[in-house]
């Protein structure tokens, strides 16, 4: 139906895999070197991925230096030698001077992913923390990401899986919207949740949020009239998030 913010289901085992590996990010603080760190990445995907994040991070014409430390950190998370980090970097220039993406690039990766869906995933979360290392990405780094997604046979959905999940726990921490929210993606960036989750997590979300701001607790604090005041908004636009999610689940077939 119109409107309907559904993503398309994925193969079981990719879902269950992809759904832990969030639950892991989250725990690490949506820091994906720590969480290859963790959870380790094969050898033979290291020359896909570091030129994967060559070509995103010329997506906007030059590079930059958050580029250049994200590779650096992930370059440490893995422990690679001196000599591996050399190649590392090599890879990564070659990404750079790319102009569009070879087909063998991610092969093995495409070729795995059904019975073996962990190391294309994982790759897929460190590009997505590459494109978004300045916030919420623009559309040449966006796309980018998107290309070398596709390109290691993971549907374009999984991008805006993990995207949605930096907008609600990573993004709203610097700015919070206070503005309406006037779609089902805007209620849970709003509410610190993202699509993928329950209807019953979202609610717990909710009360949480409620509870921070609600005026009764807001009384037994030293707080100034500005901040009441932005409380008493904060409240209001939680609740409206509220209604429009439980109005989307209720209309959805």
């Amino acid at each position: 139906m119109a409107g309907d913010n559904r993503q398309p289901a994925l193969p079981p085992r990719m879902e269950a895999e992809f759904s832990s590996l969030m639950r892991e990010l989250s725990a690490c603080g949506h820091q994906a070197p720590a969480l290859i760190e963790r959870a380790r990445l094969p050898r033979w995907c290291r020359h896909s991925l570091f030129f994967f994040l060559g070509y995103i991070a010329k997506a906007d014409g030059r590079v930059t230096e958050a580029d250049i430390g994200y590779a650096e950190s992930l370059i440490k998370a893995m422990r690679l030698s001196r000599r591996q980090r050399r190649r590392a970097i090599g890879w990564f220039q070659q990404g750079k001077s790319a102009g569009q993406l070879p087909f063998i690039r991610g092969l093995a990766m495409r070729l795995s992913r059904r019975l073996w869906p962990a190391p294309a995933l994982k790759t897929a979360i460190c590009l997505c923390h590459a494109t978004q290392l300045n916030g919420r990405p623009g559309k040449p780094r966006r796309y980018r990401c998107e290309d070398a997604i596709d390109q290691i046979g993971l549907p374009v959905s999984i991008s805006e899986d993990i995207f949605d999940s930096y907008a609600s726990k990573v993004w709203t921490r610097h700015s919070e919207n206070l503005s309406r929210p006037t779609s089902y993606q805007q209620a849970c960036e709003l509410l610190g949740v993202t699509r993928r989750d329950s209807l019953e997590v979202i609610k717990r979300a909710y009360r949480k949020k409620i509870s921070e701001c609600h005026p009764d607790k807001l009384a037994q604090q030293q707080v100034s009239d500005r901040d009441r005041s932005l409380a008493k908004e904060r409240l209001l636009h939680y609740q409206q998030a509220w209604e429009l999610i439980k109005r989307h689940n209720t209309l959805r077939p």
